[in-house]
């Protein structure tokens, strides 16, 4: 097994924030390396950490890259050699469940919720992020809950950047009949969506109540184009990708149609709604989770 390294640069939070937006901008990025930002302790909210995760030792490129996310004033970057073990798999380990709507989302360390109105996925870590711990995902459970509260109905649904499958999941257990697909850019996603489908009591399959996975950079897929239009469109992703990906959304989502992002921070959140209102969305509700903003949006209809 390759070695796994980390980088992380401790700041003040406007700091990492700052930084991870760069990240953004930062379309040469090696697509390898996956970067997030948290905070160091839950009594310590303005205490921020930005982690680099490499499947290799990080070179004095690697540095640099990260260092230029500061701008001109960078913080002592922390280099760690890992265990061997999975590097992805390591940012993820220690997840305890969370109860986001009506789902309880464990790794197989933990029980499933014995509540029987509450529905458990369990999500090992593993090579694909989304075990349901980021604010993000556990963000768009809520949503999704209660889009079906308020009486959505999907009869086709996509989950674009579905990494493990969990909204994919979530999304067929709240609408049963619906026939669903999920897509990620990264092939390994294959693997990991068909062990947690079957895992969890999903079928794979073309046909109603079935996810199909597919592996595609945004909606660029001839059977992702074929199964369209989609009532419900999921995107959990980073706020650049989803402003390009606005006119393309439009395309895929009917008048009354209803598309749920996330992945954005809060002060990212006006340009990304701009974007899809001259994609002919309006705001349907929003929740804020910490720092993160995620948006239920349908299409206007036509007039």
């Amino acid at each position: 097994m390759a070695d796994s390294w980390k980088i992380a640069a401790r700041a003040p939070k406007p700091v990492i924030q700052d930084a991870l937006m760069a990240h953004e901008d930062a379309w040469d990025w090696d697509p390898e390396v996956i970067l997030s930002g948290r905070e160091e302790a839950d009594d310590r909210p303005d205490d921020w950490v930005l982690e680099a995760w490499y499947p290799r030792r990080p070179t004095r490129k690697d540095k640099a890259a990260v260092a230029a996310l500061f701008g001109g004033s960078v913080p002592a970057l922390e280099v760690e050699k890992l265990p061997d073990e999975d590097w992805v798999t390591l940012s993820q380990q220690g997840a305890e469940p969370i109860r986001a709507g009506r789902f309880h989302v464990h790794t197989p360390d933990y029980p499933p919720d014995p509540d029987p109105a509450v529905r458990s996925l369990s999500i090992p870590a593993s090579q694909a992020f989304g075990t349901g711990q980021h604010a993000t995902t556990a963000g768009c459970l809520h949503m999704l809950t209660a889009m079906r509260r308020s009486g959505v109905v999907v009869r086709n649904l996509a989950d674009i950047g579905t990494g493990t499958g969990l909204l994919a999941f979530a999304a067929l257990d709240l609408w049963p009949h619906a026939r669903a697909t999920a897509s990620d850019i990264d092939a390994v996603c294959v693997e990991v969506v068909d062990f947690n489908a079957r895992t969890n009591g999903f079928s794979l399959g073309p046909g109603a109540g079935e996810v199909t996975m597919v592996v595609a950079d945004g909606m660029m897929d001839p059977l992702l184009q074929a199964r369209g239009p989609y009532d419900l469109l999921i995107a959990n992703i980073l706020a650049g990708p989803l402003v390009e990906l606005a006119p393309d959304f439009g395309k895929a989502v009917p008048p009354g149609g209803s598309l749920l992002l996330a992945g954005l921070l809060e002060t990212q959140e006006p340009k990304v709604r701009s974007a899809y209102r001259r994609a002919g969305f309006r705001l349907a509700a929003r929740l804020v989770r910490g720092d993160w903003s995620i948006l239920w949006l349908r299409r206007r209809s036509a007039r």
